[in-house]
Order: structure tokens, then C-alpha cells, then sequence
């Protein structure tokens, strides 16, 4: 059976565009707020990612940690960003949604009790920052019985053995880091040059959906058009917290963001 998020991208496919993909943090500003912007901006992504608020995220630029710190210092707790995926589920259930965070949260949760979580609340991916390959492929099957996707993240430096071997082992979709940065740092390589690597993944099987994250803005997003998914976090938590300073409607500002990033894709 097709997983949701092959079927975004076959939609995505046919439409002639990549699939656009959104990153927020779970309870950003509040966890009222969070899924009012997670169901509105699904209006226009193809997957939503939603990532967990951490104290020390260690791969993610300030734009992020800023919005961790929020959803944090508003009592975000791991069972919270649950009862959000479930809440959005039950009104758009045909959307993607993949998790993202750090693996000590789900080692303290306990492994198998958060699987059965995700499964429950239909998290359809997950994303473990620092959990890389080969230490993840037992949690990667353990996500596979369950019929939940685990993503695998190449960078740039990643060899070309060890990278036909992630792309044996990966599951539907496979995250490709385009420049060797934080989360949301200006986009150091042209976009050329990361299609060009972007490319060599892309050659070793065609038919993995792999997506590009990392520096994706307004300005880029159209040169990378080529790729099967874009990722856009920072841009849309920048957006979140210009909006609280300026006392403005998060929902409608970081709806229309989204809204822009698609139709440069169209």
C-alpha cells in the first residue's frame, strides 16, 4: 500500500512542481496557535513537518531555537505535540505529517512506547537529527513495522559508499542537507551546485523521493524547482515571531508566506 507521503509526492509529480514541504515547532506561540497554523498552511504544503521543541537543538539555527524556547517556556511537554498531530489528523487526514527532534527526548520517553504513540496519533514520518546511519537502522525498522517512515539525512561530505548504502535502507522519502550550516544560515553554495550533488543521489535510484532542506527562502525556493520536495522552516519561524512582535495574526501572516513559496513552485 502507497504511503501518504508517496502520494504527496506523486501529486506533487504530476503537477509538474516538487512537493512543498513546511517545518514548524510544535506549541509555537501557544499549542492553541500551533495547530491553527499547522491546519491552515496545509492548505498549501504537500507534508507538514512538525518538530519538537528542544533546549538544545543542536543542528538548528536561531530561528528555531527561538521558536523551541517559546513553545518550551509555554509548558510544551512530548504528549502535547501528540494530542496536536491527532487533533490535526482528525481534520486533515490525507496530509502528511512527519515529526522531527533529537533522539535523548525519545530514549526518555522510552523507544517503543513513542512508536506506538506515533502510530496511534498517525505521525506518517520521523525525522531523529542525531540519530544517523547505520546506529538507526534498528529504529528504523522499528518505524517500518509500524508503517511509519524513518527519514535519512545525506549531506554533502556524505561518501559515496556510505550513501549507497542509506539509499538501500531508506524508507520513502530521504532528506538531503544542502549546505553544511545550522538551519536557516544563507544559502552558502549556488543552487546549482546543489542540484548538481542533488543529482548524485538522485542517480544511484530514482525512485526514492529525496527532498532538500537547509537555507530554502522566498528567494531560492524557484532555482531548486527541479528537486522531487523543498523544505522551508526558518523562513515561516522568522514569519511567526516578526507577527507576535508586531502584535499581528500569526495564523494569516505565516499562512501567506506559504501561500507565496507554492506559487513560486507552481
Amino acid at each position: 500500500m502507497s504511503s501518504l507521503l508517496n502520494k504527496a509526492f506523486l501529486n506533487a509529480k504530476k503537477e509538474n512542481r516538487p512537493a512543498l514541504l513546511t517545518y514548524t515547532v510544535a506549541g509555537d506561540n501557544t499549542k492553541k496557535k500551533s495547530l491553527e497554523i499547522l491546519k491552515s498552511i496545509s492548505n498549501y504544503a504537500d507534508i507538514c513537518e512538525l518538530g519538537f521543541p528542544h533546549n538544545t537543538p543542536i543542528a538548528d539555527g536561531g530561528q528555531i531555537q527561538t521558536s523551541s524556547y517559546r513553545a518550551i517556556k509555554n509548558g510544551i511537554k512530548i504528549n502535547d505535540v501528540f494530542s496536536i498531530v491527532n487533533n490535526f489528523k482528525n481534520s486533515k487526514k490525507n496530509t502528511p505529517i512527519i515529526l522531527m527532534g533529537y533522539y535523548n527526548m525519545i530514549y526518555q520517553y522510552n523507544e517503543n512506547f513513542f512508536l506506538e504513540k506515533c502510530k496511534k496519533s498517525k505521525v506518517d514520518g520521523l525525522i531523529v537529527v542525531d540519530l544517523p546511519y547505520p546506529e538507526n537502522k534498528n529504529f528504523a525498522s522499528k518505524c517500518k513495522k509500524r508503517g511509519i517512515n524513518f527519514v535519512q539525512l545525506v549531506s554533502p561530505t556524505t561518501s559515496h559508499i556510505r550513501l549507497k548504502k542509506i539509499i538501500k535502507d531508506s524508507h520513502d522519502m530521504i532528506y538531503y542537507i544542502s549546505m553544511l550550516s545550522t538551519t536557516g544560515g544563507k544559502l552558502k553554495v549556488s543552487p546549482k551546485k546543489i542540484l548538481k550533488n542533488y543529482n548524485k543521489i538522485k542517480k544511484q535510484n530514482k525512485s526514492k523521493n529525496v527532498v532538500i532542506g537547509f537555507g530554502i527562502t522566498e528567494k531560492t525556493i524557484q532555482s531548486l524547482k527541479k528537486a522531487d520536495g523543498l523544505v522551508v522552516g526558518s523562513a515561516i519561524c522568522k514569519e511567526i515571531s516578526k507577527s507576535i512582535k508586531k502584535r499581528q495574526n500569526t495564523v494569516t501572516n505565516v499562512t501567506n508566506i506559504v501561500k507565496r513559496l507554492k506559487n513560486k513552485i507552481l
